[in-house]
């Protein structure tokens, strides 16, 4: 059965994927009263934590069922290494990761979300704001915290990751 939702977009989109519903649901966030009524929210498929990366300003906007609750400067990819531009779902979560790439880097409060990629927090706290990481998206240790948290409580499925420029 498909949620109604689902139904107004395949109006309006020739072709229908995940990634165009994720993309839509980034760049429209949608109010809770265009869910069905008596929809149960748990069996929703609308992310609870969406959290968007912008490449351009170095920042971070954290969303909770589509109200923004965050803005923190963040240090990405640094010249000569990349930081994957994209949309996923949160795969896994390290609260004490060290890195095997880099002489053991302190990654704490590590959400991983493309392969080795990840939003974790750093010691090198004065960068914040300007590239600087081998790839990974780095956060202040607190806002890290803060948002590992989100994530373990709202769970891995429901968080999208979108990084663009």
């Amino acid at each position: 059965m498909f949620h109604p939702f689902c139904l107004i977009l395949s109006k309006y989109c020739t072709i229908f994927t995940f990634k165009t519903l994720a993309i839509v649901l980034l760049l429209f966030p949608i109010h809770s009263s265009l869910l069905a009524a008596g929809q149960d929210s748990s069996h929703s498929f609308l992310p609870s934590i969406v959290v968007k990366v912008s490449l351009s300003t170095q920042t971070m906007k954290v969303y909770q069922n589509g109200v923004a609750t965050f803005e923190w400067p963040v240090s990405t990819a640094r010249p000569g290494k990349s930081t994957p531009k994209g949309i996923w779902t949160a795969k896994w979560l390290s609260r004490n990761h060290k890195s095997s790439r880099y002489n053991n880097a302190p990654m704490p409060y590590s959400i991983f979300y493309d392969g080795n990629f990840a939003v974790h927090g750093t010691d090198q706290v004065h960068h914040l704001g300007s590239p600087a990481s081998a790839g990974c998206i780095r956060l202040h240790p607190d806002n890290a915290s803060v948002l590992f948290s989100l994530v373990e409580a709202a769970g891995l499925k429901n968080t999208v990751i979108s990084v663009l420029n």
